[in-house]
């Protein structure tokens, strides 16, 4: 997704409802800092009405970075990367990065968390769980000496689904009797 741009027709709307929303702000502004109430606080000093007005869009500006910060930690948690962010902000991946430093989670190197291991059928198999939680995989040694593990890519729900293949893998190479 490419940066948005917005119409002239919805620039205005916007103005108009941002300015809308900023009066109430704005006019708490200029009744406290010029001790007027808010029916004669057009009497103040022109210049300490118009200063309450900055100050009012200082304030929303405040919020809006707050708002858009949430926002791009949001999209990065559902796994925006830094790439997207920026395109759709109009600035660079390296710009979005140093702009929301902590939207987008870092890939953990811990290594996978150990389960627990199994032994059944002769044969050894380790369950573990990815640290970025994709969920639980398995590696294991039959008892005839073969290699398994859960195929490339391939995450279980939960610790129990990853046992149970697991263990179907050593039953299938488990010790001759014989």
């Amino acid at each position: 997704m490419a940066s948005i741009e917005i119409t002239s027709e919805e620039r205005a709307e916007l103005g108009k409802a941002l300015t809308d929303a900023l009066n109430p702000l704005a006019a708490a502004i200029r009744s406290r800092e010029s001790e007027l109430s808010e029916a004669r606080m057009w009497e103040a000093d022109p210049v300490d009405v118009t200063l309450s007005v900055l100050a009012a869009w200082k304030a929303v500006d405040t919020e809006i970075k707050r708002l858009t910060a949430i926002a791009a930690a949001t999209a990065g948690s559902y796994g925006a990367s830094y790439e997207q962010m920026g395109a759709v902000w109009g600035i660079t991946r390296q710009g979005a990065r140093k702009k929301w430093p902590d939207a987008v989670p870092r890939p953990s190197t811990a290594p996978a968390r150990t389960g627990t291991a199994l032994q059944l059928f002769g044969g050894t198999a380790e369950l573990a769980q990815d640290p970025s939680s994709r969920g639980w995989t398995w590696s294991g040694k039959g008892a005839d000496e073969t290699r398994g593990a859960a195929e490339d890519d391939t995450w279980y729900a939960t610790k129990e689904e990853a046992a149970a293949h697991a263990g179907a893998f050593l039953r299938e190479h488990a010790a001759d009797p014989s």
